[in-house]
Order: structure tokens, then sequence, then C-alpha cells
């Protein structure tokens, strides 16, 4: 198939990519002219394990083109929105990037398409896209709902190896020519699921509002363990063997930040209270992950007390989770705030965000290559995100770098016997 991806961004880059992978001619469009020359000669915006090796090799076998232009569509007959839709101040999805797109799209409809809507969007947007191009071109334009599934430092996987794939069509046709597109990524039986483009819409939300709801549970069970003298980690095996239960999004820690969550927990409480309809556990959702973003400040100061603005502290990890650069709603950057208010230094480190954190916060942070020697001259470490390399470090060597040997862990990376045996003191999250 010939087909057109709008947006180059996390989901927009890794569809292009992937479908041209199995063997369509794609065309990745972005109106950020800078973007698209960056893509064609070879690098990418975002930080995505196994994305550039991919994007390589179909832009050397001509599969996946870039362009700034929206007439590249002309030739398409699918043709996939994937632009963002971040929460507006009112907690609603904005969609002023996806009208924009509608309207200059149109034009460029000369022939029959499918338009596959990809961004995370409120129910009832798909009948409205329809609406507006059909008054726009007379062109036979079907609509279709096809919503993502993607974790970010998975994405490639997620979608070459999908768990389901979701779409949201109002003629059979539809999902056949959908169907076709998917079948190489579906031939280990992973269901292909057809239903109504409003259903389709809601299953994003929905999914992604149980999965903050796991998180935001184990968060606040932790809390109750630390005071009662249990061990959250006790409790997370205890319960995480019930096969009703599972494990996944059971670990406790500084509180979930990103792209999706935040916003789309927001997004699905806007449109219940838009209706009058009671939305408490998805709001209590949102309030409990703002409030688990302060247990990790909350517990430096503390153990430092009124010291606390004469220290100098070491941060590990920056980005919402491992395996990306996105530091959107990261709780790395609610730490950052709540000690630079309180007057404390921080020499900081991640493996990926370093820039993104750069263009916040300019010279206000000292920032370093490598962990250790984000320690040099620290009073503390405090860790937010679980990257893989910081799981076995050099007790020996952190408590030789380290002025006061205090480790504030907020993803429970190391067992509490084994740290306080090196001499640390330890706090943990639950714990």
């Amino acid at each position: 198939m010939k087909i057109a991806v709008i947006g180059t961004g996390y989901v927009g880059l890794v569809t292009s990519t992937c479908l041209a992978e199995s063997g369509n001619e794609v065309t990745g469009i972005d109106k950020d002219r800078d973007k698209i020359q960056a893509l064609e000669s070879g690098k990418l915006p975002i930080y995505e394990p196994g994305l550039l090796e991919l994007v390589q090799r179909n832009r050397r076998e001509q599969r996946l083109k870039f362009s700034p232009d929206l007439s590249a569509v002309e030739p398409a007959s699918m043709v996939f929105i994937a632009v963002g839709t971040p929460q507006a101040t009112d907690g609603a999805a904005d969609l002023s990037n996806l009208w924009s797109v509608a309207d200059a799209l149109a034009p460029h409809c000369r022939s029959a398409k499918i338009v596959v809507i990809k961004s995370t969007v409120p129910v009832g947007t798909n009948r409205k896209l329809a609406e507006r191009l059909a008054a726009h071109t007379s062109q036979a334009i079907d609509v279709a709902s096809n919503p993502e599934f993607l974790k970010e430092g998975a994405a490639v996987d997620d979608f070459m190896k999908p768990d389901r794939v979701v779409v949201g069509v109002r003629r059979p046709e539809v999902a056949e020519a959908l169907h076709e597109l998917y079948s190489p990524f579906l031939r280990t039986e992973r269901p292909f699921l057809v239903m109504s483009p409003e259903s389709a819409e809601m299953t994003k939300y929905v999914a992604n509002a149980m999965l903050a709801t796991k998180i935001s549970f184990i968060n606040e069970m932790a809390n109750l363990c630390e005071r009662l003298g249990a061990d959250i980690n006790d409790v997370r095996r205890g319960i995480g063997h019930d096969a009703r239960i599972g494990f996944q999004f059971l670990f406790p820690g500084a509180g979930f930040g990103g792209s999706c969550f935040p916003k789309d927990i927001s997004a699905l409480a806007h449109m219940a209270r838009t209706l009058d309809v009671g939305a408490h556990i998805i709001e209590a959702v949102g309030r409990v992950n703002e409030a688990q973003k302060q247990v990790l400040p909350n517990k430096i100061r503390r153990h430092y007390g009124s010291a606390l603005k004469n220290k100098c502290l070491a941060i590990w990890g920056l980005a919402f989770k491992p395996q990306t650069d996105d530091i959107r709603e990261a709780p790395a950057l609610t730490l950052i705030d709540a000690m630079l208010k309180e007057g404390v230094q921080l020499r900081v480190h991640d493996p990926e965000a370093l820039p993104g954190i750069r263009a916040l916060y300019g010279s206000r942070l000292t920032y370093c290559d490598r962990p250790y020697g984000a320690l040099e001259g620290a009073d503390g470490l405090a860790i937010v995100t679980e990257w893989q390399e910081f799981r076995r470090p050099d007790f020996d060597l952190i408590r030789r770098l380290l002025r006061e040997p205090v480790i504030f862990d907020g993803r429970n990376l190391y067992e509490p016997k084994t740290v306080r045996g090196h001499g640390f003191t330890y706090y943990g999250i639950g714990r």
C-alpha cells in the first residue's frame, strides 16, 4: 500500500517506520521542516530503542520518505493522523492540531481515501472529523479510529508484536483494508478487534485509565504499608500471584508521568464532567498521583530538616520512565522544582534525558554525563527513574563519593537490608 502518516512524534514515527518495514511505501509528514531535514539526514528527534536502525534501513530501501508538505498524501490510499492532543487548561484534550490537519488535508484528498485517526482523541471525534472532511471535499473519505497502545521504550516491539489491534469503522470494507495492512503483525494469532469508532476511541482511554489506576492504587497502599510497618514489596508479591490481579503496573514509586496517562485520565474525567456523570475513581487516580510525586521530596525534607538549604543532592533518572528521553510530567521535575525552591544544589544524570532537562532548567543545575560523576560533592542520592544501569551499582564507591551515605530510592531498586549493610541510611517507598 501507499501510506501517508501525518506527524513524526513517538507514535507517528514508529507507525511510519514499522509500516514501511512490512513492505509498504510510506511517507512521514510533518510541518516542522527542521525535523524533516533531520530525519532525511538520518537523525531522530526522539530516543526509542531499535528505531534508528529501522529508519535507516527503510530509507535505504526507499520504502520510507519524509516530507513537510501535505500534498505528499495525494498518492496514498490510506492516511494516518498521529498529531499531538495535549491537555488543555480545563483538562480536556486539545484537538487544535487535529482540526488544523483536517482543514489542510481536505484539498489534497483528490481520490478516495481511508483516513485513520491514530491520535488519542475524545469519543465523538471520529464522527466530527468525517463531517468536517465531507464538508470540504467531494471525494469518498472513510474515517477510521485505530488507537495506539505503544509503550515508550518498547514501541517498536509493541507495534511489530501487538497484544491486539483495535479498529473502529463504519463500513466492513474499511475493516478489511486495515486487516490487510496489519496482517503481517498478527501472524501469532493476536486478535484484530473491529468495533464502532466510538468504542475504539473509548478503549484507548479506558486502557490507560485502568493501568494508571493500578499504579495509583499500589502507591497508596505503599504509603499505608510504610506507616504500618509492612513492606509493600512483600505485599505486591502476595497479591500479584493472584491471576485476577497480576504483577504488571504494581510497582510502587514516585508517581507516573509521560505523555499519555496524566492527560488521558484528565480527558476522561473531563468527558464525564461534561455529561454530568460521576468519575470519582478516575479523579482520585489523578489526585493520588500528584500527591505521590511529593513523597520523595517530603522524605528528603524530613531527613535533612533545617539543614536542607545548604545541601547538594545527586539525582539519578530524569525521564518519566527508562528507555526514553521523554520528560513530560516526569516525577523528577517535581523533585527538582521542590529542591530548587529549598535552595538545594542539584547534580543530575540520566542516560538520555539530559538535553531536555537542560532546555528547561539551564544553568540552575549541574549536568553530569556519568552516574558516579553526579555523586562527587553531593550529600545524598535520589533515584527517580529505574534505568537498568542503576540496579547493580558499586555501593562502596557510592559511599566514598557521597559526603553523607544516604539514598532516597524512589523506585525501590534496592533491598533495604543490602544497602544498609553497606553503611547507608536508606529510604524506599512503602518499606
